[in-house]
């Protein structure tokens, strides 16, 4: 089934998905018709890659394009009316075009979303005056503009690209995930369940400087959620509810059912809370204390959120949990959150990754819920039920780890690609082998910069997009280990 589309004003607007301005550069000196069919070319191309657009009309300006500073100014006007809308702005040129128009509209549009620089291709056949674009030297020109008044953008992968083009459909996915990270990174709400896990000194991170960026953490005691749970009766009718919903996750392997009963519970809990506080990605404090005192791990919860794509990370993790929001706002699928945890045998580039698990059930190969085996020791076997178990599905992921530097007041993250691999590995949990190149140099980054050992996975080839939107256009200090 189609998007709904509809049209007004100028504006097209594409139900659950990525809304661009564009802005048609022209230099009329240069070949009109080529700007006419141009702005018709990339609106058609970008409505059927699924992208909303806001453009000025043939009724607004000239062509419907931007040359003037009159045009400059209806075209800002424009993206000021649909702010709330448009999430990155796409700047076309089908000819040379006017690179003080485009600098001025989104000067005066003020929307600070990002912005790609695209530059129509000219056909070695057909350079004579009447059709030639002379786009290459024209984005030249805008960039050269878009730097001097302080304007970040984005660029094409390659200076010139056909908007027919596979190419073009790669580089328009790529800025729609940077366009979704940097849209919901800005004003992100985090939410923190529970005090940081007495031992974890590693996951200290400073809410001011989060605070800084934009991003909010919203806070509650864990006695609070378990208050919550108490009071709930195990025959209510949504208590019964959401035990079905947990039993048909995944398999249960001997999970007794006064287990699941409290499963249940906790999750109506957390998932009022997330509402009231309308959090984007959570982290929880996942032991000792709710094994002890309500008799379950929590890790079975945690992961149908991730699943539902709730980001929820363990040991009150609000940065991990942070980075695992950031790829999955990039890529449409769950994280997850794991140790870089065991060397694999003598090989310098892969090593294996784990969790007890509150791994998502859609990164694995196969799962069961379980017992959390490394704490039933202390906390006693009928405590410990509620562990997500198997191993981690074959393929590629994007790995992020993104942490708070307190003595310098900023962001930082590292993050990179590589594959989850079939070689052999018998072991508890939720685990895989992952293969990094040059994984050494990597891991010699983390402990030379103090780094955390939890680090965000996810099932997709991301890194691209997720390292554009946190270096370029939320300023944070990243490694991209390449």
């Amino acid at each position: 089934m189609g998007h709904h589309i509809i049209e007004y004003c100028g504006v097209l607007q594409m139900d659950n998905n990525t809304t661009l301005g564009v802005l048609v550069g022209n230099r009329r000196f240069f070949p009109d018709h080529l700007v006419q069919a141009g702005r018709e070319e990339i609106l058609r191309r970008l409505e059927g890659l699924g992208f909303g657009t806001v453009a000025l009309t043939p009724d607004d300006t000239p062509l419907g394009s931007v040359e003037s500073l009159e045009d400059a100014k209806k075209c800002a006007a424009l993206f000021k009316e649909s702010a709330d809308a448009i999430d990155g702005v796409l700047v076309t040129l089908a000819n040379f075009g006017d690179e003080r128009a485009v600098a001025e509209t989104l000067r005066r549009a003020g929307l600070d979303v990002p912005v790609l620089v695209h530059a129509f291709p000219d056909d070695p056949e057909k350079m004579l005056l009447g059709d030639r674009r002379d786009s290459f030297c024209g984005k030249m020109s805008v960039c050269n503009n878009l730097v001097q008044y302080g304007t970040k953008f984005s660029l094409t992968s390659a200076h010139t690209v056909a908007p027919s083009s596979d190419d073009f459909a790669t580089d328009l996915e790529w800025f729609g995930a940077v366009c979704r990270v940097v849209k919901g990174l800005r004003g992100a709400r985090l939410g923190a369940i529970g005090a940081r896990v007495a031992p974890f000194k590693t996951v200290r991170f400073s809410e001011k400087i989060l605070e800084a960026y934009g991003i909010s953490v919203e806070v509650i005691d864990l006695g609070d959620i378990l208050g919550q749970v108490g009071r709930l009766d195990d025959a209510a009718q949504e208590v019964q509810e959401r035990v079905a919903e947990v039993r048909e996750y995944v398999l249960i392997k001997d999970v007794p059912d006064h287990a699941l009963i409290k499963m249940a519970k906790l999750s109506l809990v957390i998932d009022e809370w997330l509402g009231e506080n309308e959090v984007d990605a959570f982290a929880f404090q996942c032991w000792t204390a709710i094994e002890e005192y309500l008799g379950i791990v929590p890790c079975a919860v945690l992961s149908m959120f991730s699943n539902k794509l709730i980001p929820a990370a363990c040991e009150v993790d609000i940065t991990g949990a942070l980075g695992m929001y950031a790829m999955m706002l990039a890529s449409g699928k769950p994280s997850a959150i794991l140790d870089w945890n065991n060397n694999y045998g003598d090989d310098p580039d892969k090593c294996v990754v784990f969790h007890c698990s509150n791994l998502p059930k859609d990164v694995f190969a196969e799962v069961c819920m379980s017992r959390q085996d490394i704490l039933a020791s202390t906390v006693g076997a009928d405590n410990a039920w509620g562990a997500c178990v198997g191993r981690i599905k074959p393929g590629p992921v994007t790995y992020v780890r993104v942490s708070t530097d307190d003595l310098s007041g900023v962001v930082t993250a590292y993050l990179g690609e590589g594959e989850i691999t079939d070689d052999p590995l018998e072991t508890f949990g939720g685990y895989g082998v992952v293969h990094v190149p040059n994984l050494q140099m990597l891991l010699r980054y983390i402990c030379e910069n103090g780094f955390e050992h939890h680090v965000a996975v996810n099932q997709s080839q991301v890194a691209d997009a997720v390292y554009e939107a946190m270096d370029n256009y939320l300023e944070w200090d990243v490694y991209y280990h390449q």
